[in-house]
C-alpha cells in the first residue's frame, strides 16, 4: 500500500508540474503571511506547481497540528526549496526522481533537503524552520511534515 501511495504522490507531483497556474491569491497570501522577508525572496523563485504543492503540504501540516508555529509552517512551505535551482520541466524532474543512475544533477536534486536548509539559513530563517527542512529536530514535526507531503497525491490546492 505504501508503494501505491508513493506512486500516486509522484504522479500528482508530475501533473502539478505540467499545470503552470499560480496559486490563488487567497492561498498565496496565506503562505506569505508565514514567511520572513528572506524566506519570501526564496519562495518567489519557486515555480507555480511547486508553490501550489508547498501550500497544500503546509495546510495539511497545520491542520494536523493545531499548535503549529509560524516557523514550523514556514518549514512546511519551504520543504522543497532546495529544488529551486533544479530542472524546471516535469519530465526532467520525474526522471531524476526515479532514475537509478546518480549523476551530479540528480544527486543535487535528491539532496534538496540539505540545500534548502542551507538556503534558508542564509536567508535568516528560524532554526526550527531550518531543522524541519533538513528533516531534523522534533520527530513529531518531521513525521507530520512527511505525512502531509506524502498524502498530496492528486490533491490540488
Amino acid at each position: 500500500m505504501r508503494g501505491v501511495r508513493h506512486l500516486l504522490h509522484l504522479i500528482g507531483r508530475f501533473t502539478r508540474q505540467i499545470d503552470r497556474r499560480p496559486p490563488s491569491p487567497r492561498l498565496a497570501a496565506w503562505a506569505e503571511r508565514h514567511l520572513l522577508p528572506g524566506e519570501r525572496a526564496l519562495w518567489i523563485r519557486l515555480g507555480n506547481g511547486d508553490r501550489r504543492h508547498a501550500i497544500g503540504v503546509a495546510q495539511r501540516f497545520a491542520e494536523s497540528r493545531a499548535v503549529s508555529t509560524r516557523a514550523e509552517i514556514a518549514g512546511a512551505l519551504l520543504h522543497d526549496i532546495g529544488k529551486v535551482d533544479g530542472p524546471d520541466g516535469a519530465i526532467s524532474r520525474a526522471w531524476m526522481t526515479v532514475n537509478p543512475r546518480s549523476g551530479a544533477a540528480t544527486r543535487r536534486y535528491r539532496d534538496h533537503e540539505r540545500i534548502g536548509a542551507e538556503l534558508c539559513e542564509r536567508a535568516g530563517s528560524d532554526p526550527v524552520t531550518i531543522d524541519l527542512i533538513r528533516g531534523a529536530g522534533s520527530d513529531e514535526l518531521v513525521q507530520a511534515l512527511k505525512a502531509a507531503d506524502s498524502s498530496s497525491g492528486f490533491q490540488r490546492p
